[in-house]
């Protein structure tokens, strides 16, 4: 296992952290991200298809049920007409259909399954991530471009679980999945609140909630 590799949210120098299920993991001693070893990323294809066997079917109660956390946010800070982008909507895009029922206007984009550059040609009153910002690769890239498509005062829901020292890393259900590359802490979060200059941070159980 290496001593350290450069942290791709930050940039500092992450140490040597775990190594579970033959991967090598590190820990950012500046924004205390826990960050995959790249050389272990899957293939693209690899991925894509990790991604395909999800089956999140639209129309699934529990799936519903799942993302209703992060509809529910929403909700509690805009209305009905408000215009969103799901970032990463995947193959299913549970919680866009939900909010679209409840009246907002969303755009979906998903670099594999809905690459529609034009979702970038505008600004948004919010935007919905769910269960994504693990898969990023380029997080430091991802925050930018995300923070840079809200409009001011706008939201940035995030919905990932939040590693913290009290969870056994090892056997967390979490890093089971192979395409999860960086682990977010809540000092990771007043991090990129601190360096991509968001207003206000709010954390939530399962949800990380940024305004511009």
């Amino acid at each position: 296992m290496k001593s350290s590799i450069k942290c791709r949210l930050c940039g500092a120098q992450a140490d040597a952290f775990s190594q579970t299920l033959e991967r090598d993991y590190f820990e950012c001693p500046e924004c205390k991200a826990i960050l995959l070893d790249p050389a272990m990323y899957v293939s693209q294809d690899e991925e894509v298809y990790r991604y395909e066997t999800h089956n999140n079917d639209v129309e699934d109660p529990r799936y519903q049920n799942f993302v209703m956390p992060l509809v529910d946010a929403v909700k509690a800070n805009y209305k009905p007409g408000n215009h969103g982008l799901d970032y990463g909507s995947g193959t299913g895009p549970v919680a866009a259909k939900l909010l679209r029922d409840a009246g907002y206007t969303i755009t979906t984009y998903d670099p594999y399954f809905d690459k529609d550059a034009t979702a970038f040609h505008r600004t948004y009153d919010f935007i919905i991530s769910s269960e994504v910002v693990e898969h990023f690769h380029y997080p430091a890239k991802e925050f930018r471009l995300l923070k840079g498509l809200l409009q001011t005062d706008g939201h940035l829901y995030c919905m990932t679980l939040r590693y913290a020292d009290d969870i056994d890393f090892n056997r967390w259900h979490y890093v089971h999945d192979e395409t999860h590359v960086i682990f977010y802490r809540d000092e990771t979060a007043h991090w990129i609140k601190r360096a991509y200059n968001f207003s206000e941070l709010e954390l939530k159980e399962r949800i990380m909630v940024f305004q511009k």
